[in-house]
């Protein structure tokens, strides 16, 4: 299926990764031809229609635990909570469970540790939720040693798109000297390097093994980007549908 991608991570056999596109190649705006989100005015058929398909390409053992993203740091245990559960990120173990975070510019991040038979992991991470900490608590639901994770940092913002203020830049350099790094001037504004954000923090954890992070939302048409659909005259944000970023054990 064109508008799925399978990232390049060495894993186990049995584990599974899978990432979806929003278009085929420079042939959409707006909802597209995958929206997997509810909460972004398409129609719910359309929706359900685009989850259905999904579930079926990927031969998925399960439904995904669809979260309530709101930028937070709660993390979700796939085997206990709901549908709609309020959470940025989820965690869960061994089979039956599969994980989801949707995106349109904010950076999914996948967890794998081969501990206790297997335990994944799955972040939205924004820019907000980074600097609060999802990636931290995600790993802490998943109790097992940081140095037996490896992560997958998927489609993102690309550090030349990704403009923001001195106060996130400042958010930033509270937590983390080094976070200055991942910042380039850009006249009264700076350019920030979500990807390098993202490995500082795991880094710290004593997370080595992180691939990804090749990619821009912005400036690849294949991606759903909040950004590059802008606003209309009005100030209202353009539809813009949402990708999905999901890991399972089968």
């Amino acid at each position: 299926m064109t508008l799925i991608l399978k990232p390049d991570w060495s894993l186990p056999n049995g584990v599974n990764v899978a990432f979806t596109y929003g278009y085929e190649a420079g042939q959409g705006s707006g909802y597209g031809d995958f929206n997997l989100a509810m909460h972004v005015g398409d129609a719910e058929a359309n929706v359900l229609k685009n989850r259905e398909r999904l579930e079926q390409e990927l031969s998925l053992p399960a439904a995904p635990l669809w979260l309530n993203q709101v930028h937070g740091v709660e993390v979700a245990d796939a085997h206990s909570d709901n549908d709609g559960v309020t959470a940025d990120a989820s965690v869960g173990r061994g089979q039956g469970a599969v994980l989801a975070v949707m995106t349109a510019d904010c950076l999914p991040v996948l967890f794998y540790s081969q501990e206790f038979g297997g335990v994944v992991g799955a972040a939205h991470a924004g820019w907000r939720g980074l600097c609060n900490g999802v990636l931290e608590a995600t790993v802490a639901k998943m109790a097992v040693s940081p140095s037996s994770i490896s992560c997958w940092l998927g489609p993102a913002i690309g550090p030349a798109c990704f403009e923001v203020g001195s106060e996130v830049k400042a958010a930033f350099e509270n937590l983390n000297s080094e976070a200055g790094y991942a910042f380039a001037q850009s006249g009264d504004k700076f350019l920030a390097d979500i990807y390098l954000l993202a490995r500082q923090r795991l880094h710290a954890l004593g997370i080595d093994n992180v691939i990804g992070g090749e990619w821009c939302t912005v400036t690849d048409e294949r991606f759903y980007s909040y950004r590059r659909s802008g606003s209309d005259k009005r100030g209202q944000a353009k539809p813009c549908g949402r990708m999905a970023s999901l890991i399972w054990l089968s």
